[in-house]
């Protein structure tokens, strides 16, 4: 597992475990920014990112959650369950940003670990 990962991961229990489920994503999505940035990443919050579709450009084609090190994107839930248009989302905001690695976080399950999907290269991975 690969520092950064880890202090995803670390801090999202830790957030969970204060706050438990069931907040609105906002909540998670501040604090775990401010979680990360205590930890030295640099981590810019609802960061619209560009699409080209042919010969059009959209300047703010989509919002990602959050990004850490201008390389990780993480999108966070806050529901019941995960559906697969949820992943599917993370998967397109990779392929349109070329970032190889990114983050699909449910604060909704009962244990933030059940929600927590890593994907690489396009493909959910296993472990961290």
């Amino acid at each position: 597992m690969t520092t950064v990962s880890r202090d995803i991961f670390n801090s999202c229990i830790k957030i969970h475990k204060t706050l438990g489920p069931g907040l609105f994503e906002i909540v998670y999505k501040q604090c775990l920014a401010y979680e990360l940035q205590k930890l030295g990443h640099d981590v810019d919050v609802e960061v619209l990112l560009p699409v080209s579709y042919e010969t059009l450009d959209f300047e703010n084609g989509y919002k990602a959650d959050l990004l850490v090190n201008k390389k990780i994107i993480i999108e966070l839930k806050s529901v019941d369950k995960l559906s697969a248009v949820h992943k599917a989302q993370l998967l397109t905001y990779l392929k349109l940003s070329n970032y190889p690695l990114g983050f699909l976080i449910n604060f909704g399950e009962t244990l933030v670990k059940d929600g927590f999907h890593r994907f690489a290269n396009g493909e959910e991975a296993n472990g961290m």
